[in-house]
């Protein structure tokens, strides 16, 4: 197998005619937070969400786009006949051409392509394939929505192209192995992540109040944003299992330098319930998990899982959805950049709730 980043070869239009088509449903599979638009252009906006499609040959190119007031370049992720190709570059400005190369003797190929940043880094645009389409059909699959921050992006877990000391942020993302996509792959489910760094409940990681973006308030936005002119997300997913990891940046310190107030627990569980009652809203038959997190230890984890519990209990009356269940990560001293777990300890944390999450979804 061989992939190498070059500049567009083929015009815009000839992509779009062969590509995109009015078929698109029978051609191309789309995962997670994507954005379907006119004029043959599919949008790829949360972590790890993707396009996928099947096809003959030894080779073809894909054409993509980083779009937005984003001011850098974003990153995806290849995946071709199951196997990871790696994570490539796509910068700002014109659509840029990926030729992937097959060495393999199978007939048909597929080839996924996964956005490895968040939504909060700008977007992707797929505008089509070279590739000699053949169609393609979804497995039926149970399906599990990840809900959380930046260790559910998978934020910070990849220094391999580009060293922690060196780049940026959004440089060392790689949504592909974040423990939700890892262990979702192991146990052979669908999934969806729903997730943005420094997000919280109630606060955000260094900023809080009124007008602050946390999920509750982006949540039913498609673009995970609060931007009124972006569409709402339509729920059609609809996941056996929800998992909710948010709480770390409630309890954060924020960066040392601008005031922060002492953890209200009050406000993180009043808006916690009020959350998983929009979640229901949504995605009534879900059952929901929330999780700790590895990262708040010590007095603030005893005070998280006691939050957890509380607001457990307020549901634990509630006959019409399935009881909300609590999952405990292990503690962990992440060594990735800025703080966070690397993909080795994302490996880690799927080890731990992937058990967890197949027992009951062979249960439903």
């Amino acid at each position: 197998m061989f992939i190498k980043k070059i500049p567009l070869l083929i015009s815009f239009l000839l992509i779009s005619a062969v590509s995109v088509s009015q078929k698109k449903e029978e051609t191309f599979l789309y995962a997670g937070r994507v954005d379907v638009q006119q004029e043959n252009k599919v949008v790829l906006i949360g972590t790890a969400s993707s396009v996928s499609f099947n096809f003959t040959g030894n080779e073809c190119t894909v054409s993509l786009q980083s779009i937005d007031s984003w001011e850098h370049q974003n990153y995806i992720v290849l995946e071709l006949d199951g196997k990871y190709l790696g994570k490539y570059t796509v910068q700002k400005g014109a659509p840029q051409s990926f030729p992937v190369k097959v060495t393999s003797n199978k007939k048909v190929h597929n080839l996924k392509i996964y956005k490895a940043t968040e939504a909060t880094m700008g977007n992707v645009v797929f505008l089509g394939t070279t590739a000699k389409l053949t169609t393609i059909t979804a497995k039926k699959k149970k399906k599990i929505e990840f809900i959380g921050d930046s260790i559910t992006c998978g934020a910070a877990n990849d220094p391999s192209e580009i060293p922690c000391d060196k780049g940026e942020y959004f440089d060392h993302h790689n949504g592909y192995f974040a423990y939700g996509p890892i262990l979702s792959r192991t146990i052979d489910a669908d999934y969806l992540l729903s997730s943005v760094s420094g997000i919280g409940i109630y606060r955000n990681w260094n900023d809080q109040g009124q007008d602050v973006p946390i999920m509750p308030a982006v949540y039913e936005n498609l673009y995970l944003t609060k931007e009124a002119s972006k569409p709402k997300y339509d729920f059609a997913f609809q996941p056996e299992i929800i998992s909710i990891a948010l709480g770390t940046n409630d309890f954060s310190n924020g960066d040392g330098i601008k005031e922060r107030l002492s953890f209200d627990s009050e406000k993180y569980v009043s808006n916690y319930i009020d959350f998983i009652k929009m979640l229901y809203k949504h995605n009534p038959d879900a059952q929901l998990i929330l999780t700790n997190s590895p990262m708040v230890n010590g007095e603030k984890a005893v005070i998280f899982e006691n939050c957890l519990s509380k607001i457990k209990a307020e549901f634990d009356a509630d006959k019409t959805h399935k009881p909300i269940l609590i999952f405990k990560f292990k503690p962990m001293t992440p060594s990735g950049c800025s703080g966070h777990p690397n993909i080795a300890e994302h490996k880690i944390m799927a080890d731990e709730y992937g058990p967890f999450l197949k027992k009951l979804l062979n249960e439903k």
